[in-house]
């Protein structure tokens, strides 16, 4: 190694201390159908109130009147995920 030749320092990477929005938005997404069945049944009570925050946050929920309910992005997601499950699902052979 010469005089004007500098050693190459590395550094290691590390995991952010909190997950990243996109693994938030994940969650979120896996846990949506979910999510309005609770409501859907009258038990918004047993849904995560830092969800219900995120749900509100990403336009997916809105609350009116006091009720929690479905915004039109929401409704597009849960069509999504919907369709995404019924592709997934063995179709019956004839």
């Amino acid at each position: 190694m010469n005089a004007s030749t500098k050693p190459r320092t590395v550094r290691k990477l590390s995991l952010p201390a909190t997950p990243s929005p996109v693994s938030r938005r994940d969650t979120l997404r896996d846990r949506l159908l979910a999510t309005v069945d609770l409501l859907k049944r009258r038990r918004a009570a047993e849904i995560d109130e830092g969800f219900i925050e995120d749900y509100v946050a990403l336009h997916w929920m809105e609350w009116h009147g006091g009720s929690l309910r479905l915004t039109t992005t929401g409704e597009n997601v849960c069509k999504h995920l919907a369709s995404m499950l019924g592709r997934a699902s063995p179709q019956p052979s004839h």
